[in-house]
């Protein structure tokens, strides 16, 4: 999709995703229906809204109870990630089953409340900006076997259902890691085993850490290769967020015959790895994995 095609996005947040590996779209869920799935977030956890010492957890990662078509919840959200992965033809439009402890199947089309609420954590230690000596970072995706072009998380979304303030429980994330990220799987084209990548090593070579902060309503579109960690919540205000993965239903192509056919997510790949085009081939299969019974998902 060329640049004057897109429905939504401006030419500073196309240049954004291409510099940064990120793109903010302010202002995007309908807080009218999102608010009340919060009110029923702390009934359903048992917690008093205005008395923390109710809040036994300082993180919890909840199951959905409600589900709203993302286009009706969050239209220029929903605008904007076609624009970055070419259309809606592009999209998975069924349900992936997945063989999960946390989660059984994955769609592209709703999002929920499903929500991961920092209410506390941390808070009993001094605050740590973002940097190579956070514990955490990581990549997303851990039911699949990583590809330069996989499908299964092909956009990281952040989705802010309440103010997402420094210090606050905000996510961390390496711009540069996008890079490393991207060589690295091309580099590997007998791809990667989610519990392969050496994280720690690939952040330590990073020098760009930011802070994602926002309001509620706000939405981050992230490269899929970014490496983000998990923040200490010192505010006393609880954040919930969210980051439901964008599913293609094709591998991407990074070897259009027609440059112009080119999506965002692609071209800014191709743009990482400093090449125009690339013809990549998987040299295993793509396999799919889960979590084990009684693990846990990476802290968000």
């Amino acid at each position: 999709m060329a640049m004057g095609k897109y429905k939504v996005l401006t030419e500073d947040q196309v240049q954004s995703f291409f510099e940064k590996g990120y793109l903010i779209v302010k202002n995007c869920v309908d807080l009218s229906i999102s608010n009340p799935w919060i009110d029923q977030a702390y009934q359903r956890l048992g917690y008093d809204k205005n008395n923390p010492a109710t809040w036994e957890r300082g993180l919890v990662h909840m199951d959905h109870c409600n589900q709203v078509p993302v286009r009706q919840l969050a239209p220029k959200a929903w605008d904007a990630m076609m624009d970055v992965i070419g259309g809606e033809d592009r999209l998975e439009t069924t349900v992936m089953h997945i063989e999960s402890s946390h989660f059984s199947a994955i769609n592209s089309w709703s999002w929920s409340d499903a929500f991961i609420v920092n209410f506390n954590r941390g808070a009993d230690q001094p605050w740590q900006p973002p940097s190579a000596e956070v514990s955490g970072w990581h990549k997303d995706g851990s039911y699949f076997r990583h590809f330069l072009d996989s499908r299964e998380q092909a956009l990281l979304p952040i989705v802010m259902w309440s103010d997402m303030r420094h210090q606050g429980g905000a996510t961390f994330i390496a711009p540069d890691s996008v890079r490393l990220i991207a060589r690295f799987l091309a580099d590997h084209p007998e791809g990667v085993p989610p519990g392969d990548f050496k994280f720690q090593d690939i952040i330590r070579q990073c020098k760009q850490f930011e802070e994602v902060t926002g309001e509620a309503g706000d939405m981050v579109i992230i490269h899929p290769f970014m490496l983000h960690a998990s923040s200490q919540n010192v505010t006393g205000v609880p954040r919930f967020m969210s980051n439901p993965p964008v599913v293609l239903k094709e591998p991407m192509n990074l070897n259009r015959a027609n440059p112009e056919d080119f999506s965002l997510l692609e071209r800014a790949t191709l743009h990482y790895l400093g090449v125009d085009r690339l013809d990549f081939r998987p040299m295993a299969p793509r396999d799919s994995y889960w979590w084990p019974e009684g693990s846990t998902p990476p802290v968000k």
